[in-house]
């Protein structure tokens, strides 16, 4: 097995190059990074995909039965080196995307590379899981479908190293409210004041969760319970996702000081534990009714990421908590989580997902990003036996 300074020096030539999502060019740059990385580890170079110019990797070995998903792209624009430079001290590693999710990847590859052969896996490292996988959604479910397992290498779920075994669904609208401009000293009654009706719909869409409830909620840990293993709650109830979130997140309205407003828009961030919920949510949102008279109301956008429910995981959770104690590992807890990553799209086509088996520490997209550097070999042989056991 890979010992720490190999993982550190792969590590730091991955965060030495800097990849933000929406600048295509760096995650290209970054790709070639990741291929070589890739290459030399596993023997093999990549299949290079490039859709609506984001650069995506995949090795297949054999036949597949193990999916391994990860993303190179990360938050940071270009420049954050200067200000966040990579580092390693104290104990944890430091530098835009440490966490989420570079040392991930180098875990994965050198997990892979552990392995008598990496016959049977296949490996897809995607370029803009960041922004939501506008073009690597349908590549992630071909490469999922069918297949025994995927695991994610997202980070863990927080510094114990909880393994994230339910995750929300999301979905994104906008509700654009469309009224008529008048001016506002001299004939107000002759409009129709959008930012009012604004007002109106935000107060309805913020009560919309209530009207769901925890039926949502419920359905999840009622699938947990399906299964028949327990062992998905961490044996503390973590793994309970909570009820959905309908949250109104921007908004804004009018043209001038002085004219009432024709139009306004707001932005609304739904979070959901259940298709079923996420669907129910839809239904609501659509049915939105203007209550000022005139006004006339557009809803645009709607799912976008499905839920990673509990029954997903609960089996490979399982399996991984016994690995650890074998391995002499404190066994992790499984936690369900309000965020969504690729693992979401992987669960939704049938395949078994454990996601959060990426590096172990905290502050993913802030400044205090880090990597706990102690965790990093022991997680890389918690991989390489989950993939041993999964793909027979």
């Amino acid at each position: 097995m890979t010992a720490l300074p190999a993982l550190l020096a792969d590590l730091e030539e991955l965060v030495l190059c800097e990849s933000f999502s929406a600048d295509h060019a760096a995650v290209a740059r970054s790709a070639e990074v990741v291929a070589a990385l890739g290459a030399r580890l596993l023997g093999t170079s990549p299949e290079v995909i490039v859709i609506d110019g984001v650069t995506h990797l995949r090795w297949t070995f054999g036949t597949p039965r193990v999916l391994l998903v990860g993303h190179h792209d990360t938050v940071w624009p270009g420049g954050s080196l200067e200000t966040h430079p990579w580092s390693v001290a104290d104990g944890v590693a430091r530098g835009p995307g440490v966490l989420d999710m570079k040392a991930g990847l180098v875990q994965m590859f050198h997990a892979l590379a552990s392995l008598p052969s990496p016959d049977g896996v296949c490996v897809l490292v995607t370029g803009d899981e960041e922004v939501g996988s506008p073009t690597s959604r349908e590549l992630i479910e071909e490469s999922a479908r069918g297949l025994a397992a995927a695991f994610v290498l997202e980070a863990s779920a927080d510094e114990t190293g909880a393994l994230k075994t339910a995750r929300k669904g999301t979905s994104r609208y906008e509700v654009v409210v469309h009224g008529r401009a008048a001016h506002a000293g001299l004939e107000p009654h002759k409009g129709i004041n959008a930012a009012v009706e604004a007002a109106h719909q935000v107060l309805a869409i913020a009560g919309l969760g209530a009207t769901i409830g925890n039926a949502g909620a419920a359905g999840a840990a009622s699938n947990a319970s399906n299964t028949g293993d327990a062992s998905n709650t961490g044996g503390d109830g973590d793994a309970e996702i909570g009820p959905p979130t309908i949250t109104p997140t921007l908004m804004s309205a009018g043209s001038t000081l002085n004219t009432v407003p024709a139009s306004a828009k707001i932005s609304v961030d739904v979070r959901v534990p259940t298709a079923a919920a996420q669907d129910r949510t839809d239904e609501l949102m659509r049915g939105l009714t203007a209550r000022t008279p005139g006004a006339r109301l557009t809803v645009l956008g709607g799912r976008r990421r499905p839920p990673m429910e509990p029954a997903s995981s609960a089996r490979l959770f399982a399996l991984a908590t016994r690995i650890a104690s074998e391995l002499g590992q404190e066994p992790p807890r499984g936690v369900a989580v309000g965020g969504a990553s690729d693992g979401n799209y992987t669960a939704a086509v049938g395949c078994p997902t454990l996601d959060g088996l990426g590096a172990v520490g905290s502050g993913a997209h802030a400044d205090t990003e880090h990597v706990r550097i102690a965790t990093m070999v022991p997680r890389t042989r918690l991989l390489a036996e989950l993939v041993a056991r999964t793909r027979q």
